[in-house]
């Protein structure tokens, strides 16, 4: 760990490392997200069930619409984090990945192993929110 606070960024293969990792979470990120907006676009699947007769009560169309609405707020965080992974990968393309916003030192490797779009290294997030910022 003492290494990481001398440099100044990560080699070209640590970031190759790292692009592998958000790929994959893109990935699934993005698969996540579809399914997450077919369920707000259309509210289920387009077999059968749209033409069967059904018995459905006022609290079933409730608790449907309430699943829409979850599943919309789901969307829109699942969206922010594809976002922030895009983001990630420019800065891998930029060689600025893993460098704390505020601080300048290198984010650990555990901490971008866990949350690869960080910006912050926890001390740097800690100080910010004492301070009321993000």
């Amino acid at each position: 760990m003492a290494e990481e606070q001398v440099k100044t960024r990560y080699s070209d293969e640590e970031l190759a490392e790292f692009k592998q990792i958000i790929e994959g979470m893109l990935e699934k990120a993005r698969a996540e997200y579809n399914t997450l907006r077919g369920v707000v676009m259309h509210g289920g699947n387009n077999d059968i069930e749209d033409t069967s007769p059904t018995f459905r009560t006022v609290e079933d169309d409730g608790a449907n619409q309430l699943t829409k609405e979850e599943a919309s707020q789901l969307a829109q965080r699942q969206y922010k984090f594809i976002k922030n992974l895009e983001a990630a990968l420019v800065r891998i393309e930029n060689k600025t990945y893993g460098i704390c916003r505020v601080t300048g030192n290198l984010i650990p490797k555990e901490r971008l192993r866990l949350v690869p779009h960080a910006t912050l290294t926890v001390e740097a997030k800690e100080m910010l929110a004492k301070q009321g910022k993000n």
